[in-house]
């Protein structure tokens, strides 16, 4: 059954990965890849990664809600879908809940432990490089959509692409207010896609 693959699959993603929704997006894009992608192709999943960024609630959420909405309303539409936002929302979030409150139970037995401590440390390059790698996939996929070949920088998408991030970069360390970036955003985005 679909909504139980779903919600296995999101808790097992929840449950493995630490380091917020950035960490997760490696592991959720080889999962959707290999289970649906006859209704997600990796466009469509990079594309949701800007939708989960300017709207409101955790990534790793809106990423398991629009997953689990595709997935179910294979099904029997609409209903179906709802069903699998659910199933892959709760199976994302689940994991977490259960390992804070075990945290919140046993964290001032073991807080000062040496153990516990060295698996902290440890878990900081881990996350680093699982959010350096989902940065390079994202980065990959929208600059060089059929793969590193020349044939690229002939393509008008990819100067404008391009020029879309040159801007964002400069409002970024210019210190210009989220809103502001995500409506510039989505009006560089839509007149890009519009003229192209």
């Amino acid at each position: 059954m679909i909504f139980l693959e779903v919600f296995l699959t999101f808790f097992m993603i929840g449950a493995v990965t630490f380091g917020g929704g950035y960490a997760m997006l490696p592991m959720i894009q080889e999962q959707v890849l290999l289970r649906w992608s006859d209704l997600i192709s990796k466009e469509a999943l990079i594309n949701f990664v800007a939708v989960s960024e300017s709207t409101p609630g955790p990534f790793a959420i809106n990423m398991a809600t629009y997953i689990g909405s595709v997935a179910g309303g294979r099904e029997d539409g609409w209903l179906m879908s709802v069903f699998g936002s659910f199933c892959a929302t709760m199976g994302v979030v689940l994991p977490s809940v259960i390992v804070i409150l075990i945290v919140a139970k046993c964290y001032d037995k073991f807080r000062e432990s040496r153990l516990v401590k060295g698996c902290m440390t440890g878990l900081k390059p881990a996350v680093v490089g699982l959010i350096g790698g989902a940065i390079l996939s994202v980065f990959l996929t929208v600059f060089f959509p059929a793969g590193l070949t020349l044939a690229v920088f002939s393509q008008t998408e990819f100067y404008v692409s391009l020029v879309i991030f040159a801007v964002m970069l400069v409002l970024a360390f210019r210190k210009v207010h989220p809103i502001v970036l995500i409506c510039l955003s989505a009006v560089l985005g839509a007149a890009a896609g519009y003229l192209l």
